[in-house]
């Protein structure tokens, strides 16, 4: 009677035990006691961002180390309640080891996705931009409606968003927006969504009701620590001043705070205009130069090798991703892996989790 059960748990324990040797969590361990000590040296607070990182850290090790000891612990429960349960012919046993297999399995299958967010900045916060594509309008307010299902979705994650630069559209929606995100594997998941998004519907815009197509385009970059060196030449900036478009307090809509620096070389343009001081927003510009300038040069040097090796490799910004059809039937569908959902209002609602997970599983 309980074959079934005692069998999945052996399945869930060798999973664990993968995850167990594949996350080092004993590696884990000893960095987390490193933190600890660091950060009970009296000095640590002299550097506060340095101070807030290591704590960071610490606390995305800790909780990883705690989840995975915590579902190995619940595995080994539930295996002794077979055991007890098979001896006695317990049905009620039975059922707590069946009520709890399906929780445990999802519990497991997050930390499996660590395996899938093994890349060098995944761990990392990230910079994520919006752009309207051609269309006025249309693709102005879908952009906005892009803000929106990525904001619902970070939320829905617990990530802390702050809008840092925000051009919002002639009539309606925005031209383009950009969002400093900060959470756990922010980078590694939302560089999943980097490429072309399209709309199809009936334009609400368009008094004839005729259907539309918009597109935006999504970059996302991983914001960088202290140990990647990015040097920039104070030359090769131009930097323009001028007064926050968005909302910001009294303050910031009065003052020529906001900052625009475009880099001469590259001809990559930054902006922030949600920070008081010009000060902070031009350090705010500079670390999203810094990002974009970074993966500039990754995309590159993949570039470069694909090129050698003959392989054609996608460039997530290059290419449309997904379709959002709203009419004349309803449906959202990822080109890159067939994930589709009937579902759009859920999807537009920041229910992106299947897709992006679809994506990370097609790449590990």
């Amino acid at each position: 009677m309980f074959r079934e059960e005692h069998d999945a748990l052996v399945d869930l324990e060798k999973k664990a035990r993968e995850l167990w040797r594949y996350l080092d969590v004993p590696g884990k361990k000893e960095r987390i006691a490193e933190l600890e000590a660091e950060i009970a040296r009296p000095e640590f607070w002299d550097e506060s961002e340095k101070a807030q990182e290591r704590l960071r850290e610490r606390t995305n090790l800790q909780k990883t180390v705690d989840a995975l000891e915590d579902i190995m612990q619940r595995i080994e429960d539930s295996k002794v309640l077979v055991e007890l349960g098979e001896e006695s012919q317990d049905e009620e046993a039975l059922q707590e080891v069946r009520q709890a297999l399906p929780t445990l399995d999802a519990d497991l299958r997050k930390l499996e996705m660590a395996r899938m967010l093994s890349g060098r900045h995944d761990a990392n916060n990230a910079i994520f931009s919006i752009n309207a594509g051609a269309g006025g309008t249309e693709a102005q307010d879908w952009a906005e409606m892009l803000l929106r299902m990525y904001l619902r979705f970070c939320e829905r994650k617990g990530w802390r968003t702050e809008i840092t630069d925000y051009q919002p559209g002639e009539e309606a929606g925005v031209k383009s927006v950009t969002l400093s995100v900060e959470g756990e594997y922010a980078y590694g998941f939302l560089r999943a969504e980097m490429g072309i998004h399209r709309l199809v519907r009936i334009s609400p815009f368009d008094s004839s009701a005729r259907r539309h197509t918009s597109f935006c385009s999504v970059f996302v970059f991983p914001e960088l620590d202290d140990s990647i060196e990015i040097e920039i030449d104070d030359k090769d900036l131009k930097v323009d001043t001028y007064r926050s478009s968005g909302a910001g307090g009294q303050h910031v809509n009065k003052t020529d705070s906001a900052i625009r620096i475009t880099h001469m070389p590259s001809g990559i343009v930054v902006a922030c205009q949600n920070e008081r001081s010009q000060h902070k927003n031009r350090d705010m510009a500079l670390k999203q130069l810094k990002a974009r300038l970074y993966e500039m040069e990754v995309r590159k040097k993949e570039e470069e090798a694909a090129a050698i090796s003959g392989e054609k490799k996608e460039i997530g910004w290059g290419s449309q991703i997904r379709s959002y059809v709203l009419h004349p039937y309803r449906m959202v569908k990822d080109h890159r892996t067939g994930f589709e959902v009937g579902n759009t209002e859920a999807v537009l609602g920041g229910e992106i989790d299947g897709f992006i997970e679809a994506y990370l599983l097609s790449r590990s």
